[in-house]
């Protein structure tokens, strides 16, 4: 029996526009204002220290250890805020969180840090939807790779891991970490980048959706 229904949260519920222009945009204009360089020279530079990290690694995910690392004085706070007309759901999500929450338990599990899960959740009312939003990164000191994320999280909800459903867009954390965990997960390809209509690839939330409903009456 399905008892929990767990959602990523950038790129799964929340379109990534407002993630990607704070990192690739927002922050290299502040580094080229601070250091008088050209934007394209600064998005290089900042794209490589990123990349130096990996999003493997905890600080990947950490808007103070980059403005701390990058010189930048600026409040984290206000720099999330100041781009925040940018978030926008996907048009399928409230319907289909209104349509699950009625016989299932929803929550996220994000590699997001909680400075973005804070703004993005109130700007967009999903504190409202979700009974609990956990961050790896900040609650558990560790990326969404690890299946035992997965695992910890069934044990603070009470729940055997089989009676979770999981789905995500990144291929190794939402749905190779949590199937490793014993959780059914679900991998959302919505450019069609996997070429597969297969048993655990969903295209759009709609058609999660019905796969859970599908697993209920199995």
């Amino acid at each position: 029996m399905v008892k929990v229904v767990s959602f990523d949260m950038d790129g799964t519920l929340i379109r990534k526009d407002y993630v990607e222009h704070v990192w690739l945009e927002a922050i290299p204009e502040l580094y080229a204002r601070k250091n008088g360089m050209e934007i394209e020279d600064a998005k290089e530079y900042v794209m490589n220290e990123y990349l130096k990290v990996g999003e493997a690694a905890i600080e990947w995910y950490d808007i103070k250890y980059w403005l701390k690392k990058f010189e930048i004085d600026c409040d984290w706070r206000e720099l999330l805020e100041s781009h925040a007309y940018m978030l926008k759901l996907y048009p399928e999500v409230n319907e289909v969180l209104e349509n699950l929450r009625g016989e299932h338990e929803l929550i996220i599990i994000s590699n997001a840090a909680h400075e973005f899960i804070e703004v993005e959740s109130r700007v967009l009312g999903l504190n409202k939807k979700f009974k609990h939003i956990f961050s790896a990164v900040t609650d558990f000191g560790n990326t969404k790779k690890s299946s035992d994320i997965y695992q910890k999280i069934c044990g603070i909800l009470g729940i055997e891991n089989e009676e979770m459903v999981h789905v995500g867009d990144n291929y190794e954390f939402d749905y190779v970490a949590p199937s490793k965990a014993g959780i059914r997960a679900f991998y959302l390809d919505r450019d069609g980048s996997m070429g597969s209509n297969g048993e655990n690839v969903v295209k759009n939330l709609k058609e999660f959706e019905e796969r859970v409903k599908l697993l209920k009456n199995k």
